[in-house]
């Protein structure tokens, strides 16, 4: 990760909402805080109603002069732009205002670069920058004049420097492509190992500083990173965590979301997100005493949506409405009405929200408690084939235990079926099948 040489004091701005965006002061304030979660000064922030958008510098003339301005009166090396800057308006505002100018997807990428520790984090964000970093070439090559000659893979004569620059990065990208590909061979061997262990993976998700760490480490003891600021976790973390009914499932820690999550990070970090695909549960933690959790709600179900279109998987979610702490009584009261009215009136009660405070610690036993029941209610579609010899009381073993949706046998008597088992039973009549093709609440 190249390191920061310029002044770090910094300008916010958030372009104005439109008709169908978020309320611009908390858009304002979630810019403003990733760039103090990368240890950035905020000299001034404003939010900025952009009418038309210059294809050259994004904001109108009158509105880059007074960013030069402000840059110089208050002496801030860096200019945050809380939307998506094409190369050439993030090159021409950095020349017309003598500032170095981030845009959303360039800041949440350092604030990754900052926090990766483990090998698989590096190699994620290096290759989400290197993707990011491949469209920009523009602002760093101005001299594109510049021919180089030369044999082999440095092209033929007249090769420019940015196609030579373009090359190599290429050429980096498919290095990190394999390298992970590797860490989701071995992520996919750890599953497996789970699942022959009859242990449910329950995996926490949620909008960015909603309190998932707090509430790992409140579970699990596992000492994770847990700070009031975006992005505090990026590395994931698996611990086991023991039930009310002493029975145990692998819980693991995420990266937060985000809204407008850019599309590098969303494809760099597949290996990571797999773990969500993955899972036989999910914890969605909230962050309800936050005036947007709604909007951070749709957020979350948008990249949830996403990765489930992907991989053709969408593990149930059962939520954790956090904080509770931080609401006023009559708030407080009214979000735990709701939540016991949905578990009494909902369609799945085990899946009905548990409102807790990851903080005070109140509320975990009733998650504890909601996670026993919606884990080990989950079921799993698995393909085996039994031999001649046994398979008829095998096979009458998995009907008793689960439902039998396919079968056939061949001509020397095996039988190959398709069965749908809980969690537990997979793991005892399969336990090296390959990761489960479907898994889905089990049916009432």
């Amino acid at each position: 990760m190249r390191a920061w040489s310029f002044p770090r004091s910094s300008l916010c701005l958030c372009r104005g909402p439109d008709a169908a965006a978020r309320d611009a002061s908390a858009r304002l304030a979630e810019a403003c805080g990733l760039a103090v979660a990368l240890d950035l000064e905020v000299a001034n922030a404003e939010a900025v109603t952009v009418r038309e958008v210059s294809p050259r510098t994004f904001f109108g003339s009158g509105r880059v002069e007074k960013l030069k301005d402000q840059a110089e009166a208050l002496h801030a090396g860096v200019i945050i732009v809380d939307g998506a800057l094409s190369p050439v308006q993030q090159r021409n505002l950095e020349q017309n205002t003598n500032a170095k100018v981030i845009d959303r997807t360039g800041l949440i990428l350092e604030i990754f670069g900052l926090r990766a520790r483990t090998k698989e984090g590096r190699l994620q964000v290096e290759l989400a920058r290197q993707g990011y970093e491949r469209s920009r070439l523009v602002r760093t090559w101005t001299h594109l004049e510049r021919q180089r000659g030369g044999l082999g893979k440095t092209g033929g004569p007249g090769e420019t420097q940015i196609e030579l620059d373009r090359r190599q990065i290429a050429d980096r990208i498919i290095r990190l492509k394999r390298e992970l590909e590797d860490v989701r061979r071995t992520r996919g061997m750890q599953r497996r190992a789970r699942a022959r262990a009859g242990l449910p993976a329950v995996v926490l998700v949620g909008y960015t500083n909603a309190g998932k760490s707090t509430l790992f480490n409140r579970l699990t003891r596992a000492g994770v990173l847990a700070k009031n600021m975006p992005f505090a976790t990026l590395d994931p973390t698996a611990r086991l965590v023991k039930l009310p009914s002493n029975r145990s499932v692998v819980m693991s820690d995420t990266v937060g979301f985000i809204s407008d999550l850019p599309t590098e990070l969303v494809a760099a970090f597949r290996a990571t997100l797999e773990a969500v695909s993955e899972a036989d549960l999910l914890i969605h933690v909230r962050d309800v005493a936050h005036p947007e959790s709604d909007e951070q709600k749709r957020d979350v179900q948008n990249v949830l949506a996403q990765l489930a279109k992907e991989s053709g998987k969408a593990p149930p979610v059962l939520e954790a409405w956090n904080k509770i702490d931080l609401l006023d009584e009559a708030t407080r009261t009214g979000r735990m009405q709701r939540a016991h009215a949905m578990e009494e009136g909902g369609d799945n009660p085990s899946l009905a929200p548990v409102a807790i405070s990851a903080e005070t610690g109140e509320g975990m036993d009733a998650l504890l408690a909601a996670i026993d029941r919606a884990a080990f209610s989950a079921t799993r579609v698995i393909t085996l084939t039994l031999d001649a010899a046994d398979g008829g009381k095998t096979r009458a073993r998995i009907a008793a235990a689960g439902r039998i949706l396919e079968e056939s046998t061949d001509d020397d008597g095996a039988i190959t079926l398709r069965a749908e088992l809980s969690v537990e039973d997979a793991a005892r009549f399969a336990p090296l099948e390959p990761l489960p093709e479907d898994i889905r609440p089990a049916a009432e």
